[in-house]
C-alpha cells in the first residue's frame, strides 16, 4: 500500500469520532487538551507512515520509464572500434542470457537472405535503405515478427508511401511557373525528390536488397551462432534495453568503413535556397538524434528513420518557402 492510500485510511478511520467527540465537548480546558492531543496523534501518524514507507524501498516497476537507450553509433563515431566493442561485449553475456541486440550486416540484402541469417530468433524490426549512388535515401524501419513475409510487405507500403511522394513533388514543380534563379533552384530541387521517390517506390516494389540491419531478441548462445554468419558485420548486445520503445537502434551503413558520416549526394544543388525548408524532416543517414520508436525510438538514429507502417507527412503546399529532403 502507498503512503497516500495509507493516510487517506487513517483520516477516514480516526476524523470522524474526533470531529463527534469535539461537538459533544464544551469550550474550555477539557476541548484544549484533546485538541493537542489530536494534533499530537496526528503528527504521530504521518511520521509513522514516513517511515514505513521509507523501509520499504523504492516500488517495483519498469527502471527505464523516463530514460532512452541509445544502441549503436552516431555521427563522427569509429566504426572499427565499435565492432569490437560489440564483440567484446558479446562475449561477457551470460550463458542462456536472453537480451535485445542490433544486428548489422556488412552488405544490404533482400528479404529472402534473411531468413538463414535470423531465422529461428525473434526479430522486431529491420531497418532499410535502397543504396542508389551519390544520394542520401531515406531510412525506414519495418516492423518484421516473420521474417522475410513482414518484410516484403513492409517494403510493399513503403513503395506506396514513395509513389505518393514523388506524385506531391511533381505537383509542387507544377506550380513554380516563374522564372526566377529562386524558382529555377526550388523546380530542381522538387524534380529531384520525384526522381528518388520514384526509384525508391520501384525498388521496394521489387523486393529490394535494401535491408542492412534488424533489431534481434535471443539467448547468447543464438546471437553467438547470428555473429558467426559471414553476411554478419556486428551483434550489440544490449542488455540495457528493456522496452523497445524507450529505445533508439543507429546502426551503421554498410559502405561505412571508417568512422559515420552522411553519403556524398551530388545530384542535389550545392546551395539550396536560403529561406527553403525541407518539405519533411531529413532523414538521412548522418541525422543527429532527436526522440523513440514504434517503437521509440525516442530518437532518430545516424540513419534517422521512418516507420514503414506509418503514413508519409505529406509535403507543404507553399512551394516558395519548402525545398525535399535529401531522402
Amino acid at each position: 500500500m502507498r503512503a497516500g492510500d495509507l493516510l487517506r485510511r487513517l483520516d477516514s478511520r480516526m476524523l470522524p469520532p474526533l470531529a463527534a467527540a469535539l461537538g459533544r465537548l464544551a469550550h474550555g480546558r477539557v476541548r484544549i487538551r484533546v485538541l493537542t492531543a489530536t494534533a499530537l496523534l496526528s503528527v504521530s501518524a504521518v511520521l509513522l507512515t514516513a517511515v514505513w514507507t521509507a523501509s520499504r524501498g523504492q516500488p517495483s516497476g519498469d527502471v527505464t520509464v523516463g530514460d532512452v537507450v541509445r544502441v549503436g553509433v552516431t555521427d563522427g563515431e569509429s566504426i572499427p572500434q565499435y565492432v569490437r566493442s560489440s564483440r567484446n561485449e558479446l562475449a561477457t553475456l551470460a550463458e542462456g542470457q536472453e537480451t535485445y541486440a542490433l544486428v548489422t550486416l556488412s552488405a544490404y540484402l533482400e528479404p529472402e537472405r534473411l531468413k538463414p541469417i535470423l531465422g529461428g530468433i525473434a526479430v522486431s524490426q529491420v531497418f532499410g535503405r535502397v543504396p542508389l549512388p551519390e544520394t542520401q535515401t531515406q531510412i525506414v524501419r519495418i516492423p518484421a515478427l516473420r521474417v522475410p513475409d513482414d518484410v516484403t510487405a513492409g517494403m510493399a507500403i513503403v513503395a506506396g508511401r514513395k509513389e505518393a511522394e514523388a506524385a506531391e513533388y511533381r505537383q509542387l514543380s507544377e506550380q513554380l511557373t516563374g522564372g526566377s534563379a529562386r524558382e529555377r533552384e526550388l523546380r530542381q530541387v522538387y524534380d529531384r525528390g520525384a526522381t528518388v521517390a520514384v526509384a525508391e517506390a520501384e525498388a521496394y516494389r521489387g523486393g529490394c536488397s535494401c535491408v542492412y540491419a534488424a533489431v534481434v531478441r535471443a539467448t547468447s548462445q543464438a546471437l553467438d551462432r547470428v555473429f558467426e554468419r559471414p553476411e554478419v558485420r556486428a551483434v550489440d548486445a544490449a542488455p540495457e534495453v528493456r522496452r523497445l520503445d524507450r529505445a533508439v537502434f543507429l546502426p551503421p551503413l554498410p559502405e561505412q568503413r571508417d568512422i559515420v558520416r552522411p553519403p556524398a549526394d551530388t545530384a542535389l544543388p550545392s546551395e539550396p535556397p536560403a529561406s527553403a525548408t525541407p518539405a519533411q524532416p531529413a532523414e538521412s543517414p548522418s541525422a543527429s538524434p532527436a526522440e523513440p520508436s514504434p517503437e521509440p525510438s525516442a530518437e532518430p538514429s545516424p540513419s534517422a528513420s521512418s516507420d514503414a507502417s506509418e503514413p508519409s507527412t505529406p509535403a507543404p503546399s507553399d512551394p516558395a518557402t519548402t525545398t525535399p529532403s535529401s531522402q
